[in-house]
């Protein structure tokens, strides 16, 4: 079965440096076969009978080798397909180039959810899903409020986040 690693934090801004080369080396190492990755930002596509132990034993090999936790957000292939096909501000027409999505490792409680700030980032939306929080931030992803940290410390969970020509792109890649 297919599975997707969404890292946290790497090869941004000059932090968290991971080759992809060597990410797909300890991928291998802990057991994972038919790996891929898509740009430098920590996607990696997998094959695994045992997704959670061998996401346990990267995020440790990381952790040991480069000196900071590797957070991994994991999804199957079919949850990810469902997360494209889910963002309502696709369907209602938004440019792509605006769309974003934070992948969550964990579901939040609804009353997290509710307690949100619709207003705390003016003129950008969110919307939260199942384990996504869909982003139309016309602003950009630089300027909005609605940052990692702020879902993250809301809804007690780890997100990453991506943009929509990534996520599109990884869908893509799922089916060859």
């Amino acid at each position: 079965m297919t599975h997707l690693a969404l890292l946290r934090g790497i090869n941004v801004g000059g932090k968290g440096k991971l080759p992809m080369k060597e990410l797909s080396a300890i991928f291998a190492a802990a057991g994972g076969s038919n790996i891929r990755t898509y740009i430098q930002s920590g996607n990696v596509l997998f094959e695994s009978p045992l997704p959670d132990t061998l996401i346990e034993v990267v995020t440790s090999e990381i952790a040991r080798i480069y000196g900071y936790p590797g957070r991994i957000v994991l999804r199957s292939a079919a949850e990810l397909v469902a997360a494209s096909k889910s963002n309502p501000f696709e369907k209602a027409g938004a440019a792509h180039e605006t769309l974003h999505v934070y992948f969550l490792a964990d579901k939040p409680d609804a009353g997290a959810v509710k307690a949100l700030d619709a207003d705390r980032s003016p003129g950008d939306s969110f919307s939260v899903k199942n384990r996504e929080v869909y982003l139309h931030l016309p602003n950009g992803m630089a300027r909005t409020k609605l940052t990692n940290a702020y879902f993250d410390s809301k809804l007690k969970t780890v997100s990453t986040a991506r943009n929509w020509n990534t996520v599109s792109k990884l869908v893509e890649l799922l089916g060859s």
